[in-house]
């Protein structure tokens, strides 16, 4: 678990301090988040953000909640609920750094000295374990297989398929996505950004209402 103070929480920041806690720790394999901003895209849900699409040229699996549920994200909510008691709540800070000193005392003392109930009364250090995957120097070309058929994302996130213009996400501008056919459902297809399924698309109902 990672705290850091700053003055803002823009994709830019985000990524630059995420990138350090994976050359530090290594990469996970999946992380989830809610939809709103930064992480995912609250206008419309689904579509992939800057941030979904950096951690998928990683290879890590990125998620996120249904929207307007929290709830799927209850450990995290059941994390800040507490860190906003215990560092937050009715205080005020002369700086950043006064702020991150605050932090960074009262996470030695969750990770080091707090039980907690949902690990038997052990502490969160007691069942940690690096990553076995280390953030890696360059981003891995992405691939796709024979059978799929592979496209460049355009402008504001469209590509033209069979005759017709589907908006994805325009994070993915100029990267090449894979429309892979379902063999069982004739006309439909999965969309796929690296190794991840981000989309479905089924022809038939496209074509039904044009």
């Amino acid at each position: 678990m990672a705290t850091t103070a700053c003055s803002k929480t823009d994709a830019a920041t985000v990524q630059t301090l995420l990138q350090g806690v994976f050359e530090r720790y290594g990469l996970p394999a999946r992380i989830n988040s809610d939809n709103g901003s930064p992480w995912g895209s609250p206008s419309a849900p689904g579509h992939l953000s800057s941030l979904d699409v950096w951690l998928i040229r990683l290879g890590v699996r990125s998620s996120h909640s249904s929207p307007y549920h929290p709830q799927t994200n209850g450990k995290i909510e059941r994390f800040h609920r507490s860190l906003k008691a215990e560092v937050l709540r009715g205080r005020t800070f002369d700086s950043l750094a006064q702020a991150q000193e605050a932090m960074q005392r009262w996470r030695e003392i969750y990770n080091h000295h707090r039980p907690h109930e949902a690990l038997a009364m052990q502490t969160p250090v007691q069942h940690y374990r690096m990553s076995a995957r280390p953030m890696p120097t360059t981003l891995a070309p992405i691939e796709y297989a024979e059978r799929d058929h592979v496209l460049t994302v355009g402008w504001n996130g469209f590509v033209k398929f069979q005759g017709h213009k589907l908006r994805l996400s325009s994070a993915l501008h100029r990267l090449p996505v894979a429309l892979r056919p379902d063999d069982l459902h004739d006309g439909c297809f999965d969309l796929y950004f690296c190794h991840q399924r981000f989309m479905r698309l089924d022809m038939n109902a496209l074509t039904a209402s044009n």
